[in-house]
């Protein structure tokens, strides 16, 4: 999911380089996804961007893996709908994968692309979607989870997706917070009035990186339908992966398995976050987990 302009960044930050030979955090990404045995790469991307994006990202990949692309519309809703006057932004994450489900036909990882999420994570998903489906209903899916304290920026608040996990392994809830911070006593989610909703920062969080099969786009669809009819004339609302996946989970339509990971996460809100990621992808260039040049042989 690229379509995101970085508002917070100021700019284009998924095209930002943060690699010795200038790559990008999702050259990082598509890198791991190869390796983890992926061939296929969707681009969810705006139109008013695609010949800068084409030239500059997909382009590089195209010898590499099968490369597609969907648009992230704010015009593209379900029969019915259409936009408030003033809007400039689309609806959010689940509205992003709804946006790719005419390319998609397949089990499928859904990923931001400003995020770096190690080799490991994409493994374990990439694994666990290859396993033959034993118990097909409810509708069998499965995320990634990171702790809270590793994926919080020096630089300002963050939006993460804070779940709760049961004995089974499986996310019985995930609710979004929007303005997560390191604090002295742990972690806070700062409100609109000023209070604060605290954590220890060993919370599990979902990062966005999703493991769906095509039943997602039927549900995503009723969803959206349902966010728009409350909340669709206003100018920002947006819906998101996590609330769309607690939504279903709530209902009984879908059962959600959680990986840890032992990676860090790390990533790019701010743009004072950028040195910092290119220090950490340095350190691992030099342990020789990832080579000098990611494509060049």
């Amino acid at each position: 999911m690229a379509a995101g302009m970085g508002s917070r960044f100021g700019g284009l930050k998924q095209l930002e380089p943060i690699g010795p030979s200038g790559e990008k955090i999702m050259d990082y990404s598509l890198f791991d996804a190869k390796r983890a045995g992926i061939e296929r790469v969707v681009f969810v991307i705006r139109r008013e961007f695609e010949s800068d994006f084409k030239k500059c990202v997909g382009s590089r990949f195209a010898r590499w893996m099968d490369v597609a692309y969907a648009f992230q519309e704010i015009d593209l809703l379900p029969e019915g709908f259409s936009p408030p006057e003033g809007r400039l932004k689309p609806w959010g994450t689940a509205h992003a994968i709804l946006s790719a489900r005419d390319a998609i036909k397949n089990p499928f990882i859904a990923i931001n692309a400003d995020d770096f999420y190690g080799a490991g994570a994409f493994s374990a998903l990439a694994d666990w979607l290859s396993t033959p489906i034993i118990k097909p209903a409810p509708e069998q899916y499965a995320m990634a989870a990171f702790q809270m304290a590793n994926t919080l920026s020096a630089n300002g608040t963050v939006t993460r997706g804070v779940c709760e996990i049961g004995e089974n392994g499986l996310l019985r809830s995930v609710r979004e917070h929007m303005a997560l911070e390191a604090f002295e006593g742990g972690v806070r989610d700062i409100q609109p009035d000023g209070s604060a909703i605290v954590f220890t920062g060993l919370e599990p969080v979902s990062m966005n990186f999703w493991g769906f099969r095509p039943g997602i786009f039927a549900h995503l669809e009723e969803l959206f339908a349902a966010f728009l009819r409350e909340r669709g004339q206003e100018l920002k609302s947006e819906y998101y992966i996590p609330t769309a996946v607690d939504d279903l989970i709530s209902a009984g339509r879908a059962e959600v398995h959680v990986l840890r990971t032992p990676d860090s996460w790390f990533g790019v809100t701010y743009r004072e976050d950028k040195e910092l990621v290119t220090a950490r992808v340095r350190e691992l260039t030099e342990s020789g987990k990832y080579p000098q040049s990611l494509w060049s042989s």
